[in-house]
């Protein structure tokens, strides 16, 4: 019986995949896990956008790691849909990000989140390889970072190639993406299977402002830090990744794939951008026209990766395109808090802070606004959102049991 379900199951799969094969994620080893978020991403797009928001469950304006809690839900009663986590300085090896952000807590929130039927994203600002070499105080966004790029150019000292194959810092590396590896593989389920998520590495690529920016290296380089990347992660048995290939503001088709590695190593087409006002609307519907035509010509998701602040006119327009979510920033928890409690007018102050910083993501009446139409999508939205595919894989599962 047991061997006839199984078989049934694997008929059943094999016609699913046969029908929607054009739309299966870029590795053909991925997990049945990873399968199930593409064709759940896939199917989400189509409903509407996700809210997305950075550090959600990590921290927010008057508080660090508490949780349960989150500023989302503290203005709208859910949680986004969407968690974005960032690893900037895991490759250094110590226990918390460029952010101060525990890395052990991030587990703890991917688990919990995954098991809340959430989705995650991951971004990664590494540290510049060659600079963080050099002797001195090192800086989360200063000497060292991913932001140090005054002496970097793709026709001189060139960050991205001292680390491909044949580069002086390939072996430092490599190493980096070994730890990188080995922290990702601790993110498993309650039955011990890898979390299936979204990876945005070498973000941005179209600013100059990283070291793997345009203008730091070669679109070629690039392109091939990508491709030793996916494979390195791969090889390393971590089939369980969807990866978004990524950009800053662009306004041509063109200037956004100088550097695409190529559809076999991506599932998601995004963009990032920043931004408000008739000028921005005018370029930023433009660029998903173009982003979200090129991802629906080659199966892949569609994202607004980081964008802020909201405004109805983004909310809007964003209606046009299948988007699978938007994803603002983290909201950056108060430095001076603890001197601001001291003060008589404590609340009043703050609330007059909040509302300045608020701005530069999204006021409360926008993100109240975005909750209340059906075109925006939050957690408890996406929770009860099951693919056809998930159902064959768990029966499949059911059968080899």
């Amino acid at each position: 019986m047991k061997t006839t379900l199984t078989i049934t199951a694997i008929l059943l799969v094999s016609l699913c995949v046969s029908g929607a094969t054009k739309t299966a994620p870029a590795n053909p080893k991925a997990t049945p896990e990873a399968r199930q978020l593409f064709s759940r991403l896939m199917e989400l797009q189509k409903k509407g956008t996700m809210y997305g928001h950075q550090d959600d469950l990590m921290c927010g304006f008057t508080w660090w790691y508490q949780p349960g809690r989150s500023d989302t839900k503290d203005v709208v009663g859910d949680y986004p849909a969407i968690a974005g986590f960032e690893l900037g300085e895991i490759e250094r090896g110590g226990e918390r990000s460029l952010d101060s952000v525990s890395f052990a807590q991030i587990t703890e929130q991917v688990k919990l989140f995954h098991k809340m039927n959430g989705i995650i994203t991951v971004s990664w600002h590494a540290t510049n390889p060659i600079t963080s070499q050099y002797p001195g105080k090192k800086e989360p966004k200063g000497a060292g970072s991913a932001w140090d790029v005054k002496m970097l150019s793709a026709d001189s000292l060139d960050a991205v190639k001292s680390i491909l194959p044949g580069g002086g810092n390939h072996k430092q590396f490599d190493q980096w993406l070994t730890t990188l590896a080995n922290y990702f593989k601790t993110w498993k389920d309650d039955k011990g299977n890898l979390i299936p998520f979204i990876f945005r590495p070498y973000h941005e690529h179209s600013g100059s402002f990283f070291w793997w920016g345009d203008t730091r290296c070669t679109d070629e380089e690039y392109a091939e830090l990508w491709r030793y990347t996916v494979n390195f992660l791969r090889e390393k048995g971590l089939h369980n990744i969807l990866f978004a290939y990524n950009t800053d503001k662009v306004y041509s088709l063109e200037q956004y794939l100088k550097g695409y590695p190529g559809d076999e190593y991506i599932d998601m087409i995004s963009i990032d951008w920043y931004g408000s006002g008739p000028e921005f609307n005018e370029a930023i519907d433009k660029a998903l026209d173009f982003t979200g035509q090129y991802a629906k010509e080659k199966h892949k998701l569609h994202a607004l990766s980081e964008c802020s602040p909201i405004s109805s006119d983004l909310l809007q327009l964003l209606k046009k395109y299948d988007v699978s979510f938007l994803l603002t920033w983290r909201n950056r928890p108060l430095r001076n808090l603890s001197e601001l409690e001291k003060l008589p007018d404590f609340t009043e102050k703050v609330e007059q802070i909040l509302s300045k910083m608020r701005s530069y993501n999204s006021s409360k009446e926008v993100m109240k606004e975005m909750f209340d139409d059906p075109h925006y999508l939050f957690l408890k939205d996406i929770q009860k959102v099951k693919t056809k595919a998930a159902k064959v894989e768990k029966s499949i599962r059911s059968g080899q049991s």
